[in-house]
């Protein structure tokens, strides 16, 4: 089945040179330049092995997409989990992770992994909004503490704040006591990687563990809100009341004002989500699958109330789906890029422009071939 008309499709597994694409996230350059990014598995669908980070840029607001391109890779190893960030500047951060192509997840939980073999973090930067890039930087001795084992990056896009500090979510997970391997969910914990000099050095934030099984904090997302509180929210992979949970912060990510909580009013499998801070309306939207036990129905919601309350306001078609991410593209649109298809979430990744006035008047009537 094809794509309706107004849905473009930047990533099709089995195309220009990549079995499959992977953990999509999306930014808006200064100039409007799109920059669409995500893994490319080069051999397969599997979470270890080659994989690059590539990139498709639009400059008509995601109609069209220009040509494929490397935007980070480490030979035949892992490049993962993009997280760009737009800067005030004009420069385009891009933050991810690096391990060796055999260092697969089961074997990094269980500590079989060496340090330079495993999950490493390392950023770049284009000042073209993507269309080159620098020679990427190690920098995981600022941001991963010793004896943690699995190490990401959001995924999804991080966030400059307004007084310039750049916050860009992470997740680890602890090692193991007793007779337990590192593999359960209760070892999953949370932090944020900062840096106030615009991506030259880098400083944990806050750091969320709590191995009671109870919330354990996963893939996370940031926004921010407009009284100035950083607003997280996360996959929680434990059994609490739903499958998301958030946090806020006042200090700029430095620390939370309470720990991960759940947030049950987002009904949503155990899956990445997305969020966006909307300024003009004061309008925080969250992007993910909208059952609670199966990948599928990507759904957009809104909150009035900066992350209380939400309610669904765009509905993409009952399709399979699951990694997202949103951006504004102007001032009446907003973009939404998600894996999708046919009969599996990860047959393509695709694009879709939203109104605005779509997404804050309570809707959720809308349909994927709808045109902006």
């Amino acid at each position: 089945m094809s794509e309706p008309a107004a849905v473009t499709v930047p990533f099709r597994a089995g195309q220009e040179g990549y079995a499959s694409y992977r953990i999509p996230a999306i930014v808006r350059g200064a100039s409007g330049t799109l920059l669409a990014f995500c893994e490319g598995r080069v051999g397969s669908s599997q979470d270890y092995g080659h994989i690059d980070i590539v990139l498709k840029r639009s400059t008509d607001g995601g109609l069209t997409w220009g040509p494929l391109q490397v935007a980070a890779d480490h030979g035949g190893d892992l490049a993962g989990n993009p997280a760009p960030v737009v800067l005030d500047t004009g420069r385009i951060l891009l933050v991810h992770v690096r391990s060796a192509a055999a260092a697969s997840e089961d074997l990094i939980l269980r500590g079989q992994v060496s340090d330079a073999d495993g999950r490493r973090v390392w950023v770049q930067h284009s000042d073209d909004e993507g269309a080159t890039w620098s020679a990427a930087r190690d920098i995981t001795a600022q941001v991963k503490r010793t004896g943690w084992r699995w190490y990401a990056t959001t995924p999804g896009h991080g966030i400059q704040l307004t007084g310039g500090r750049v916050v860009v979510p992470g997740n680890h997970t602890l090692p193991p006591t007793g007779s337990d391997t590192g593999k359960e969910a209760k070892y999953n914990s949370g932090h944020c990687l900062l840096s106030d000099d615009r991506g030259e050095t880098w400083y944990l934030g806050y750091v969320d563990e709590n191995t009671n099984g109870y919330i354990n904090v996963n893939e996370t997302i940031a926004a921010e809100l407009p009284d100035g509180r950083v607003y997280f929210n996360t996959r929680n992979d434990s059994p609490a009341p739903g499958n998301r949970a958030d946090a806020h912060s006042t200090d700029g990510g430095r620390t939370l004002v309470l720990p991960f909580r759940p947030q049950a009013g987002l009904t949503a499998p155990v899956c990445q989500g997305s969020a966006l801070q909307l300024r003009d309306p004061d309008v925080l939207l969250f992007s993910g699958p909208g059952l609670f036990d199966f990948r599928a129905l990507m759904t957009v919601r809104a909150s009035d109330d900066h992350g209380v309350t939400w309610r669904p306001v765009f509905t993409a078609d009952g399709l399979p789906a699951a990694y997202s991410d949103l951006v504004r593209i102007d001032a009446g649109t907003v973009g939404l890029l998600h894996e999708t298809g046919d009969f599996s979430a990860y047959e393509r990744i695709v694009f879709r422009r939203l109104p605005v006035t779509r997404l804050t008047r309570g809707g959720g009537s809308g349909r994927a071939g709808d045109e902006t």
